[in-house]
């Protein structure tokens, strides 16, 4: 029988070898970065809607004329190298007057989603944590507003106003688009509400308000984020909609709503009058749709669409 001899050098070897590694520990907006990278179509709803805010930005600069000017020599001209998105009835540049509708349907459409999601964020979760009086009178009101004809009501005070964007965006905000989010929220924040944690920040005397910003709000997030980048889509089209019929935008201002609304009445004589706004419209519709089923994605851990993180 043979006797093996300890070798120390031989422990030490194999103990070094088998010592755990340690890993730096990744934050989880770098796991939502990287499931949403993962998503092709997501990615290029980003880079599109990047040129479209550059052609925005930059477009009114770059034009040869402004959305204004009037070229009494070139009436509903098509485009050539003077007017490279051709002219409308009354000489105004179509390029130029595309740039600056883009850019008022986009800040309409960004005001109105901020706006939207902090109302129906604040109002959901509030009526769900305080409940009582207070959650069967938001409830009331939400459920009214549910079913009363929004659109008209926009349309009639749109219309009362002159087309002022601002405020048009504004009436947008407190009656067409903070009641159906505000729902959805106070669902989900009725589950939220009846976690430990809540009950915690309560025992520790923090106040009601305190509690639905600091601890209820944070943990709905995902879906504040997915609301907003739909909440910009439908403003979007919700505009269009108004300034299609003649409700929304007016001269001088303009907005993509406006363009196609006026170049439908002229497509089978001037067709560029349509299909210029249309695409644009269309490419911004689109790309948000896609940025915001990435989000859905990469928020969602349920989700296999975006990979394993």
């Amino acid at each position: 029988m043979t006797t093996e001899m300890f070798d120390p050098t031989v422990q030490a070897a194999g103990t070094e070898a088998t010592a755990p590694v340690s890993r730096k520990r990744t934050s989880k907006w770098t796991l939502y970065s990287r499931r949403f990278m993962r998503n092709r179509a997501a990615v290029v709803g980003v880079v599109v809607l990047i040129l479209l805010i550059i052609f925005a930005i930059v477009g009114p600069l770059i034009a040869p004329y402004s959305h204004t000017h009037l070229d009494f020599l070139a009436l509903r001209k098509a485009p050539s190298a003077d007017h490279w998105f051709g002219t409308n009835g009354s000489g105004n540049d179509n390029f130029a007057q595309v740039a600056v509708g883009l850019q008022r349907s986009i800040m309409i459409a960004v005001l109105v989603a901020v706006g939207t999601t902090v109302l129906s964020a604040i109002v959901g979760a509030t009526a769900a944590y305080f409940g009582g009086f207070y959650e069967r009178a938001t409830l009331v009101v939400i459920h009214f507003m549910m079913v009363i004809p929004n659109f008209l009501i926009l349309a009639m005070i749109s219309n009362d106003v002159g087309g002022n964007w601002l405020i048009i965006s504004l009436v947008m905000i407190f009656i067409v688009g903070w009641f159906m989010p505000a729902r959805i929220i106070w669902t989900l924040s009725l589950s939220i509400r009846e976690r430990e944690f809540i009950h915690a920040a309560r025992y520790a005397g923090l106040s009601g308000w305190r509690i639905v910003l600091r601890h209820m709000l944070p943990n709905i997030g995902s879906l504040l984020v997915i609301n907003f980048t739909l909440g910009i889509v439908a403003a979007v089209l919700t505009e269009t909609g108004l300034s299609f019929l003649g409700f929304g935008v007016k001269l001088p201002d303009v907005s993509l709503g406006a363009l196609i609304g006026y170049g439908a009445s002229t497509i089978t004589s001037a067709p560029w009058l349509f299909y210029y706004p249309a695409a644009v419209l269309t490419l911004l519709t689109v790309s948000m749709a896609l940025i915001a089923d990435g989000l859905r994605d990469a928020l969602d851990p349920t989700s296999a669409a975006g990979g394993r993180a």
